[in-house]
């Protein structure tokens, strides 16, 4: 069997207040959630809330656990 691109676990750090970057096992990013909780700047660039963010990186790093099943 070939090797995992991307090995798990895959952790969540916040980078700058701007955004959650998931990172595998090797430190490589597979994704990036950028937030803005200003409301005027969050709807001009079109951007997630925090909370929006920091729950579509927690599902997004749970993948490898989900698709080993």
């Amino acid at each position: 069997m070939k090797p995992r691109r991307f090995p798990p676990p895959w952790t969540i750090e916040e980078h700058n207040g701007a955004c959650f970057i998931v990172k595998d096992a090797t430190g490589q990013a597979p994704g990036y959630f950028h937030f803005e909780d200003e409301a005027g700047r969050r709807s001009a660039a079109n951007l997630l809330t925090h909370d929006e963010a920091w729950k579509m990186a927690a599902n997004f790093a749970k993948l490898p656990v989900l698709l080993r099943r």
